[in-house]
């Protein structure tokens, strides 16, 4: 299943730092992020809550970029 987010990001290079903290996540077949649209997309592994991912998603970018944002509604 694929799902796209809204995001808020302020510069290219953080909006990649964003892609790969998600892809690296667990649960997440494939995640790209578009600065230019400031939307994520993910593609989630059969069999994993994509509420529970995005949760450690959203937690992974901000490790890696504090002052970005992934709108999970």
């Amino acid at each position: 299943m694929k799902k796209t987010y809204k995001i808020d990001v302020d510069c290219a290079n953080c909006a990649n730092k964003m892609e790969q903290a998600a892809q690296k996540t667990e649960g997440v077949k494939t995640a790209t992020v578009n600065f230019m649209t400031l939307k994520m997309v993910v593609e989630f592994l059969e069999g994993h809550d994509p509420k529970a991912v995005m949760q450690a998603v959203r937690k992974n970018c901000k490790r890696v970029e504090s002052d970005c944002e992934v709108y999970l509604s």
